[in-house]
Parts: structure tokens; sequence; C-alpha cells
């Protein structure tokens, strides 16, 4: 599974750029991985990985601004279309195979 992240946060002030600085590195350092512009991304393995880091994220939200959190399979990610531009080099290598344990 796939968590994706997308924020919208104000920047006029310093506090409000440091704010949005704190959660961006929050994010980096929780080992998600910038897709574009405000919209990253982590993989999950499994439902109890999401509620960790659902709850991890909700602890670590700033005050203002809009942030949206979409859950998704691997499949439904893998069926994303570029419609310009090119797959980024640090997109490539979270590219993830499902592991059957017998």
């Amino acid at each position: 599974m796939r968590l994706i992240v997308f924020f919208d946060l104000p920047v006029t002030t310093a506090s409000q750029r440091k704010a949005a600085t704190k959660f961006r590195n929050f994010l980096l350092n929780d080992g998600y991985h910038m897709i574009q512009f405000s919209i990253y991304a982590r993989v999950c393995n499994g439902t109890d990985a999401v509620a960790k880091h659902r709850k991890r994220l909700y602890s670590s939200i700033p005050n203002n601004g809009s942030i949206r959190l979409l859950v998704i399979t691997e499949k439904q990610y893998q069926g994303i279309e570029i419609l310009v531009g090119k797959l980024k080099s640090e997109e490539k290598t979270f590219e993830t195979e499902q592991l059957t344990l017998y």
C-alpha cells in the first residue's frame, strides 16, 4: 500500500516557513519521497503499518494550511499515468514487489 500526502501550507511569515519546513523534513525522515512539489508518498506493508504512519502524520501536522492523505494499493499506484515529464530516478527505487511467505 502507499500513503500519499498532498499539502498546501502558508509560507508568508518566518514562523509559517519554519512550520512548513519542519513538516516537509518530518515526511522525508519518516520514509516519504517527493513525487511532485507538495506531494509525497511512502510504501507501507499492510494496514497495521498504514495505521501507524497515519498516527505519526497526525501528530506532526502544522496548525494552518491544507493537508490531505490518500491510501491506495500498489496496483492502483502502478496505474498512474505520467502525462508530461518522466519518472524520476528516486521514484524508480521505490518500486516494490509482492512478497509471499509460506
